[in-house]
């Protein structure tokens, strides 16, 4: 059965269908190709260094401020909008840069680290703490054994040379760049600071032409970067990206004032810039940056995880998803244990201890009458006493006579009598010698007794902690845990005593920097002065952040910043920048040793 051809409506409306998907393709596909980068960048950092940067501008960290007056924004009433804008973009170019320089820095100071190691240090890092990969590629370097060119183990010493000294030579010139960069914008700012509050219209200009050209500067420095790359590097790909940054409108200098178009679009242009400066950086980095963790140690998490899947495995065996129930006796089994450990090392110790501070006043009374009756034992047996020693002597003794001289009489009297003991039984002393005797050994027990009931209740306290020390020092030792994750001493904002010592490192760091920077400007080393200066801004920077809660907190904040922006001015002089330091760390509560806090 033949198909009916199909009618002119429904081919025109088809036609109109194929055309409209056809332009909606086209569309999106431009957009899509306008979007990707060259073929030699890497489409996913770019967007990582997009979203990063976009992360940065939301979270603003405390970072050593613009040396600008107070009263700026005042003085520039008139064109308060610009004026503030630019003051923004200002402090996103200080900030990145402080946030880049430290990113270069963490990873010069890895490669730096690893250069220092042995032999035996370099071979373990590049077999073992650079991923599976480079360890079966190592492994089988290393088992090829010796051939004519010299071992396996000197030339993987000589590869892990080369593959460090590369990453600290890209990463040095780099550092050296964004700090002299760095360097000359704090300078630019410092020197346009007055001119901005006297005239604003004239000095903003000005400032911002000055600006772009120190991007042009730095990359110039940054594209040296392309002859630095040997022709067996170990980097991956292109590890430099052109950089072009775009140029200031030419505009008419001669002119009193810029309009306020004119600023925003070289706010905007300068924007720009910030942004290919940030991507470029990120870019370089991530080509030399140090291995994460993950791949340093993959063989810990590796056998993490196969241990891991051996537990899992074991315990799905004893769950009852295999019909056994050994899990839920060990559970029970714990519990019990658990509770019997608290009940026998906490509960009742706690108990006793309470019972026996508790009980003391209550026990009073009959500890009381423990004692009178011991009393009235002594008081018989110093009657008894008395009345034998007065009728055996034939004289009166005082009430106060000494119980261990009557007591005498009475052994020499009971002597005397043990000689016709039959006869002094019935006629003589004797038997009420004996009583004496039996009333003394009552009161020596008693006095016992009590001694030794005394003696117990003073140490049922003692047995009561001895019984709790098992949970006290686990106790002990789970709150120096908490302790120690609390203060978070492994970087300068920490709390602890590791905290404080990086951070009075910091004020010796940034000591030796002023003193450097002072030796280059002795030396006219123009090149070296603006590097080393970039450096103390930098150090600066990372104390102005780790000191500044802990400042707050102790009320000193207002006097240690302005000491710390004091320090980055370039017109103080050395001697005077040292003497701050020096006041630093004997003044200020969260610079003192720790031993000094007292």
């Amino acid at each position: 059965m033949e198909a009916s051809p199909a009618s002119p409506s429904e081919v025109n409306e088809n036609k109109d269908l194929k055309a409209l998907i056809s332009f909606y393709s086209n569309y999106l596909w431009t957009r899509v190709l306008d979007f990707l980068p060259s073929p030699d960048y890497n489409f996913l950092r770019r967007i990582r260094s997009r979203a990063a940067a976009s992360r940065r501008r939301h979270r603003r960290r405390a970072c050593l401020p613009l040396p600008l007056p107070a009263n700026l924004l005042d003085s520039c009433q008139p064109a308060t909008t610009e004026a503030s804008r630019v003051l923004d973009v200002l402090h996103e170019i200080l900030e990145r840069t402080f946030s880049n320089l430290n990113n270069v820095q963490k990873n010069l100071q890895f490669w730096e680290s690893r250069a220092e190691g042995s032999k035996g240090q370099k071979i373990k890092f590049m077999v073992l703490e650079r991923g599976p990969q480079a360890f079966v590629e190592g492994s089988i370097q290393l088992l090829r054994g010796s051939d004519g060119e010299g071992s396996s183990m000197r030339k993987m010493c000589l590869s892990a040379s080369a593959h460090i000294s590369e990453r600290i030579a890209v990463l040095t010139s780099l550092r050296s760049a964004l700090a002299t960069f760095l360097a000359q914008f704090y300078m630019e700012i410092d020197k346009y600071g007055e001119e901005l509050v006297k005239n604003p219209q004239n000095s903003l200009p000005a400032l911002l032409d000055r600006i772009n050209d120190l991007f042009f500067k730095l990359e110039v420095s940054i594209g040296h970067l392309h002859a630095m790359r040997p022709s067996n590097s170990s980097v991956e790909g292109s590890y430099s990206l052109p950089l072009v940054f775009e140029k200031l409108p030419e505009i008419n200098q001669d002119r009193s004032q810029w309009t306020d178009s004119e600023i925003r679009d070289s706010i905007n242009l300068i924007s720009q810039n910030l942004e290919k400066l940030e991507s470029h950086l990120t870019f370089i980095v991530d080509k030399h940056r140090k291995p994460k963790r993950v791949t340093q140690y993959w063989i810990r998490y590796t056998c993490g995880a196969i241990g891991l899947s051996v537990c899992s495995v074991w315990l799905i065996r004893h769950s009852r998803l295999s019909g056994s129930h050994d899990i839920d006796n060990w559970v029970r089994e714990a519990k019990d244990s658990t509770i019997s450990f608290v009940r026998d090392h906490v509960e009742q110790p706690l108990l006793a201890i309470r019972d026996e501070l508790f009980e003391t006043f209550r026990q009073r009374h009959k500890g009381m009458m423990e004692l009178e009756e011991v009393q009235l034992t002594s008081n018989s047996l110093h009657r008894m006493l008395l009345a034998f020693s007065e009728q055996t002597k034939g004289q009166k003794f005082p009430e106060n006579a000494s119980d261990q001289e009557m007591l005498e009489i009475v052994m020499n009297r009971y002597e005397e009598e043990l000689k016709h003991p039959i006869h002094n039984l019935v006629n003589g002393e004797l038997a009420r010698a004996l009583l004496i005797q039996v009333q003394k050994l009552k009161l020596d027990t008693e006095t016992a007794m009590l001694e030794l009931n005394q003696i117990l209740r003073a140490n049922e306290i003692n047995f009561a902690i001895l019984a709790a020390l098992p949970a006290f020092f686990l106790s002990l030792i789970l709150l120096m845990l908490v302790r120690a994750w609390f203060k978070r001493d492994t970087r300068a904002e920490g709390r602890g005593r590791v905290a404080r010592l990086q951070r009075r490192l910091l004020v010796v760091e940034v000591e030796k920097r002023i003193m450097q920077y002072q030796t280059f400007v002795d030396q006219g080393m123009e090149k070296e002065k603006m590097d080393m200066f970039g450096m103390l801004l930098y150090s600066l920077d990372r104390l102005y952040h780790a000191v500044k809660g802990h400042a707050k907190a102790t009320g000193e904040w207002q006097w240690l910043s302005q000491d710390i922006i004091d320090l980055a001015k370039p017109s103080l002089q050395t001697a005077n920048k040292l003497r701050a330091t020096s006041r630093m760390e004997r003044v200020y509560d969260c610079l003192l040793p720790a031993l000094q806090r007292q």
